[in-house]
């Protein structure tokens, strides 16, 4: 059996009309796991015994689920040993969603510790190794979800984004990430991070994937107080466009400064000559607060994590140490130090500053502020054009432990990413082929590129990325190791 180079709505056509069944699919992602997990390293529990249900839109096809989802009497960590025996009595929402339609749950993928940081090295767990380089980063905290659908090790895998942790590491490892508008999809169940910024998103091969999941997911959950309350579809009709006239692009001249690696930036210029092939009107926009977005984001996010993590403290949630106490601090101090690891204690310690009385005002009041500014500069771009394109990131994957010791040169590199999020965009990739690294190995890694389109214009983006992506096909590229 080959399923090589299917996108999951082929295997679920396979599956209900009879060419496969669904234990073979299952057997052979297991196997694909048994033989390459060891050097993905991108799984934390995986589920060996399943039961057989009816056909139905999903047709019980398998699929990673990122260690921050609740399902059900399986072990949720976070990948942290905080959590370590937390075995949750119910699904979260967007699992409930996609078991009523048959999903088979390959169970944990691995990610960054409570999702932070961004390089697969803060994992209490494993270092995910990026399929398409040598000894490379899958980057962002969702990179094993990344990692292990373009290592084949499933057809798609859910996960969650706060400003870039799964457009970086599925544009390095050549797969498709879609982000919903803030909202479409419930967070209930979904251990937070940021509550402002957290999304539920998927990781598929194609866009028609991502949207055929997001029609599942995305649903009103009266469990969940920022939830739509209207479920979203998506006409068929854009699945038969082939070009992309009456449509205008922007292109944002502060994206094209002097940060982005120039390799990167000439297969992004390729991708515009593309679309003005396609017959797509190219306009250059300005974002001026995009400047602000990174200082805002790394404002914003740690004052919400501040609260969400404040509950794992030995006692309501998490670990208690077995050291001896003499007092209550002493207690929850030995709890957050001893089983919390370098970056979570890092951010909690910024967390705590930001919000501090002296500096609310200083830092918080006026970082909320900036971003409504940059929800103002994105709605007078889209005054002027339909979408948005612009990198993924400044540069191709770089070397595991390459810049682990400068974690702020690490945080500029998602400014192309977390002025969305701030803004509440929906945003999706497709490949613009490949560029070579900087470092003396010179290997050619995948550069992605982002189309954003106004809130709530989800339909929009499918039709554009899907013209692009028929047309040049790039998505049908596998690893160098790959095998059927």
């Amino acid at each position: 059996m080959n399923l090589k180079d299917l996108s999951l709505e082929s295997i679920i056509e396979k599956i209900n009309s009879w060419e496969v069944s669904k234990n073979e699919v299952f057997d052979y992602f297991q196997k694909r796991i048994e033989k390459y997990d060891d050097k993905i390293k991108s799984y934390n529990f995986i589920n060996k015994n399943w039961l057989s249900k009816k056909d139905w839109k999903l047709a019980w096809a398998p699929i990673a689920i990122k260690d921050i989802f609740c399902e059900k009497w399986i072990p949720t960590t976070c990948s942290s040993e905080m959590l370590k025996e937390f075995i949750p009595p119910y699904n979260a929402t967007v699992i409930e969603n996609l078991n009523k339609e048959w999903m088979s749950s390959l169970w944990k993928v691995n990610m960054d510790e409570f999702a932070m940081w961004s390089t697969s090295e803060s994992s209490k767990i494993n270092t995910t190794i990026n399929p398409w380089g040598n000894n490379r980063i899958p980057w962002g905290s969702s990179w094993w979800s990344a990692a292990c659908v373009s290592a084949w090790l499933a057809p798609a895998a859910l996960w969650t984004d706060t400003w870039w942790s799964i457009r970086q590491p599925a544009s390095m490892c050549n797969v498709i990430w879609f982000k919903p508008s803030y909202g479409r999809n419930s967070r209930y169940g979904t251990i937070a991070m940021a509550s402002s910024l957290d999304c539920p998103w998927t990781i598929t091969k194609t866009v028609k994937d991502s949207a055929l999941l997001y029609e599942i997911m995305n649903w009103y959950d009266e469990k969940e107080n920022t939830s739509l309350e209207w479920k979203d579809t998506i006409s068929n009709e854009i699945w038969n466009k082939t070009d992309l006239k009456w449509k205008k692009i922007g292109i944002p001249k502060e994206y094209f400064e002097e940060w982005l690696d120039k390799w990167v930036k000439e297969k992004i210029e390729e991708a515009i000559e593309k679309m003005k092939e396609l017959w797509a009107e190219i306009k250059e926009i300005s974002l001026p607060m995009t400047k602000y977005a990174i200082a805002t984001y790394y404002i914003i996010m740690p004052a919400e994590v501040s609260t969400n993590l404040a509950r794992y403290d030995g006692i309501r949630y998490g670990h208690q140490t077995k050291e001896a106490y003499s007092s209550l601090d002493e207690l929850l101090q030995k709890n957050r130090w001893e089983w919390f690891w370098t970056e979570v204690s890092r951010r909690i310690v910024l967390w705590s500053y930001v919000l501090s009385a002296w500096y609310y005002d200083a830092y918080f009041k006026k970082a909320t502020e900036i971003r409504t500014l940059i929800i103002e500069d994105f709605n007078k771009a889209f005054e002027e054009v339909d979408a948005i394109i612009s990198p993924v990131s400044p540069n191709v994957a770089w070397k595991i432990w390459e810049k682990i010791d400068d974690p702020v040169k690490m945080y500029l590199s998602d400014a192309y990413t977390i002025p969305a999020s701030l803004a509440w965009l929906p945003g999706i990739s497709v490949p613009a082929w490949f560029a070579t690294s900087e470092d003396s190995e010179k290997e050619l890694l995948p550069v992605w590129l982002q189309i954003l389109t106004p809130r709530l214009k989800e339909e929009e983006l499918f039709e554009i990325a899907h013209v692009y992506e028929q047309a040049t096909q790039f998505w049908k590229q596998n690893p160098k190791w790959f095998e059927n």
